[in-house]
């Protein structure tokens, strides 16, 4: 029984290193075309397929190819459409930094869950410093982000303390990937 889970193990980190490995392969392997493909459906994942290939200098056969390939490989993870959040009547952004309660993998998991629950939850990242969390998070008004607060992560076991900066304007939002478009020497 031990050897069986000992393979097992052994097993399920080949894989997983196999994996890295060849993840590490793709990226190292992807040339200007690949670039010059992820930087054109990065900025509009609307492109036809004959579109992006005369944009980036390939046959629509080659284009489609690559960026098959790419979206096989995970560079691609999913096209979205940009929706304007203040036309949809969300007009207030806030960056919420929680605490927790007590620093445990399974306290880290209830809040994960919790965090994973709310749909005004944008984005969330663990980070450094004194907070544990910073949540990126969407609503209709200020008495929207109270209820948030005070109704949903307060209460919640998991969290020791809340708070929120309200943002003011925005400067600068994109989701455009800062590629390096210039070809490598190989």
């Amino acid at each position: 029984m031990h050897e069986v889970r000992k393979s097992e193990t052994k097993a399920r980190y080949h894989a997983s290193y196999l994996a890295k490995l060849t993840r590490f392969v793709h990226v190292s392997c992807m040339d200007a075309f690949d670039l010059r493909i992820l930087d054109a459906l990065q900025r509009d994942g609307r492109l036809t397929n004959n579109d992006l290939a005369e944009r980036v200098g390939l046959s629509p056969s080659q284009c489609s190819r690559r960026r098959a390939q790419l979206e096989a490989d995970g560079h691609i993870r999913a096209y979205h459409a940009a929706l304007d959040p203040s036309v949809l009547g969300l007009k207030v952004q806030a960056f919420v930094q929680v605490t927790l309660a007590k620093h445990s993998p399974d306290n880290s998991r209830r809040f994960q869950r919790l965090v994973e629950g709310v749909d005004a939850v944008q984005e969330a990242y663990s980070v450094t410093g004194e907070a544990d969390y910073l949540l990126k998070v969407i609503v209709e008004d200020l008495p929207a982000l109270a209820k948030l607060l005070n109704d949903i992560f307060l209460p919640h076991d998991s969290v020791a303390q809340v708070r929120s900066s309200i943002a003011l304007t925005s400067l600068k939002e994109t989701r455009v990937l800062p590629l390096d478009l210039k070809p490598k020497a190989r």
